[in-house]
């Protein structure tokens, strides 16, 4: 008997949305978000990761994107990593951008860009807390 693996878990696997090969060749939505939902299981802790660094970065205006990342990391996904992946991971905090050209990217007003980037950084706080609170559920597991 084979033993159950994440993927038997999942309420609808991406193998089961339909994609109509018309012209605009597009997926069935409903299939696509069921089946996206499982994504939230396998990668919350990643989204985590992403709202803690920037609400770091955000919150402290002389802080470098790498340590904003490495702190995140450290609270986040390192619990859960094996001795080969935090390694690598810590090496891939050294390949962010530098503070300055990561934000010039953003947008070229820095008042602009502080504000928008605030206002998306809470709204992930808020979904990533949602989707922590769904995992904690008995119905989540």
């Amino acid at each position: 008997m084979a033993s159950r693996t994440w993927l038997d878990t999942l309420k609808k696997s991406f193998v089961d949305v339909p994609i109509y090969t018309d012209a605009d060749n597009g997926i069935a939505t409903t299939e696509f978000l069921e089946a996206s939902e499982s994504l939230a299981t396998l990668f919350g802790n990643g989204l985590d990761f992403t709202a803690q660094a920037l609400r770091n970065n955000v919150s402290e205006p002389t802080t470098e994107l790498s340590d904003s990342f490495r702190n995140a990391y450290g609270c986040t996904l390192k619990p859960h990593h094996s001795f080969i992946v935090k390694p690598i991971f810590s090496a891939a905090m050294s390949a962010t951008p530098y503070r300055k050209d990561f934000y010039a990217k953003l947008v070229e007003d820095p008042v602009q860009c502080s504000a928008a980037l605030e206002q998306w950084v809470e709204a992930l706080e808020k979904r990533v807390a949602i989707l922590k609170e769904f995992q904690a559920r008995d119905k989540a597991k």
